[in-house]
C-alpha cells in the first residue's frame, strides 16, 4: 500500500559511452598519481599568476620528469593554484585533467598541527604545567592550521564543482577523488544531517533490487542551509533519498548525480525545472524518479489494480476534511477519468499544496444502489 505514490519516468536518449581505451588511460594515470604525489608541505608559499600557468602548461608535456616536477610544484604553491588547477581540469586534455585533479586532492587534507604526535622532548610547556601568556601572539603554527583547513574546504568545493559536470571522464574522475576522500566521514556525515532534521532509516530495503541500505528524507523540518546538503554524498549506500516540501536549486540537484547508489529518488514541490530532472535521470538511467508539484491529498491504494479504490485515509488530510472514506472509488478528478490508483497519484501530482480538485466519488451502501457524489478537496502540502 501506498500514499499518493507515483513514480514520473524520464525518458532520456542513453548517452554514448567513452571508448574503453580513453577511459583506462585516464583511470591509470590517476590512480599512479594518487600514489605518487602527497599533500602540500606545510608553510609552501604562494607562487605569482605567471609562474603557475607555466606549471599548468608543463602538465601535459611529453616528457615524464616534466609533468611530475609541475605537478609537485603545483602541489606545494598555495590557494592561487586552485583556481587554474580547476580550469586546466576542464580543458579537455585527459592527462592534464587527471592531473589536476589529483594536485586538488592533495589539498583535502591538511597536514597534523604542530604538537600533534610530539616526541619525546617536545610538548615540554604543557609537561611542566607551564601555560602561555594570555596576550600570547598566536603560533605561526596555528595560523597555518587555520589557512590548510580553509585550503582543504576550497579544494573540496572546486572537486565537487567539477564532479557535478555533465556526464564524462572528468567529473567521474573528480568523483572518485571525492569518494576517497569521503570513505571515513560517513557517520559524522549522517549525525550532522540527522541533528540538522533529515531522517535517516539505515535499513531501507529497495523494492526495485532487493537491496538493503540507507534512505534519507528532507522535509519542512530541516534547519540547515543548501550548502549542509553537501553532506549527502558523504553517506554511504544511500540507496533512496527524499525531498519533500523543500525548494531546491539546480546546483543542490546537480550533487544528487554522485550519489550513485541511488535506486529511488523523490522530489516533491521542490521547484525544480523539467530539463534539470532529465539531466538527472541521465544519470541514473534505472532509477524511479518520482517528480510532483508538492499537491497531497493524503490517501492510500493499490497503485495499479483498478478501479481506483482508496484503502486508507489520513487522519485530518485533505481528504479527510473533505469527507472521503475507506472504500471510496474514485470516477474521475476535475472531469478527468481516473481508471486506477495511479492515474489518481499522477494526477494529484500535478497540483501544488492549496490547489482544489473535483473528485467524483462512488460509494457503497449496504441494500442500496451505490452513491455518486462530488466532492471538493483542497490539497495539502508534504511536509
Amino acid at each position: 500500500m501506498v500514499l499518493d505514490h507515483e513514480v514520473f519516468p524520464v525518458n532520456v536518449p542513453a548517452l554514448s559511452r567513452l571508448s574503453h581505451s580513453a577511459g583506462g588511460v585516464a583511470a591509470t594515470g590517476f590512480f599512479a598519481l594518487l600514489l605518487t604525489l602527497g599533500s602540500p608541505p606545510v608553510g609552501a608559499e604562494e607562487s605569482s599568476a605567471e609562474v603557475i600557468q607555466g606549471w599548468i602548461g608543463q602538465l601535459g608535456a611529453e616528457q615524464f620528469a616534466e609533468r611530475e616536477s609541475a605537478s609537485r610544484s603545483l602541489a606545494a604553491a598555495g590557494p592561487a593554484a586552485l583556481g587554474p588547477l580547476a580550469e586546466a581540469a576542464r580543458g579537455g586534455d585527459l592527462e592534464v585533467a587527471s592531473r589536476a585533479i589529483d594536485v586538488i586532492r592533495g589539498y583535502l587534507d591538511p597536514p597534523a598541527a604542530a604538537g600533534e604526535g610530539a616526541g619525546e622532548g617536545e610538548g615540554k610547556g604543557q609537561e611542566t604545567g607551564e601555560q602561555p601568556a594570555a596576550d600570547a601572539p598566536v603560533e605561526p603554527s596555528l595560523e597555518s592550521s587555520f589557512r590548510d583547513v580553509a585550503l582543504a574546504l576550497e579544494a573540496e568545493r572546486l572537486l565537487e564543482t567539477l564532479a557535478e559536470g555533465p556526464p564524462g571522464p572528468v567529473p567521474q574522475i573528480a568523483a572518485t577523488a571525492l569518494e576517497f576522500h569521503q570513505l571515513g566521514m560517513h557517520e559524522a556525515a549522517q549525525d550532522r544531517l540527522q541533528a540538522l532534521g533529515a531522517k535517516i532509516n539505515d535499513n531501507y530495503l529497495s523494492m526495485a533490487s532487493g537491496k538493503r541500505g540507507l534512505e534519507a528524507v528532507i522535509d519542512t523540518r530541516w534547519k540547515g542551509s543548501p550548502e549542509d546538503l553537501r553532506l549527502l554524498p558523504r553517506l554511504r549506500n544511500l540507496r533512496h533519498i527524499g525531498i519533500h516540501g523543500l525548494k531546491i536549486d539546480a546546483q543542490t540537484l546537480a550533487l544528487l548525480g554522485r550519489l550513485r547508489s541511488l535506486e529511488n529518488i523523490q522530489l516533491y514541490g521542490t521547484g525544480v525545472s523539467d530539463e534539470a530532472v532529465a539531466a538527472l535521470a541521465a544519470r541514473f538511467p534505472n532509477a524511479e524518479i518520482d517528480v510532483r508539484k508538492g499537491g497531497k491529498l493524503g490517501v492510500g491504494g493499490q497503485r495499479i489494480v483498478g478501479p481506483c479504490q482508496i484503502t486508507q485515509v489520513v487522519a485530518g488530510s485533505a481528504a479527510d476534511r473533505a469527507g472521503l472514506q475507506i472504500g471510496d472509488v474514485v470516477l474521475s478528478m476535475d472531469g478527468m477519468a481516473v481508471k486506477n490508483f495511479e492515474g489518481l497519484t499522477e494526477y494529484v501530482g500535478r497540483h501544488g499544496p492549496g490547489e482544489s480538485i473535483e473528485v467524483e466519488i462512488e460509494r457503497a451502501v449496504a441494500g442500496k444502489v451505490p452513491q455518486r457524489f462530488t466532492a471538493t478537496v483542497t490539497l495539502d502540502g508534504w511536509d
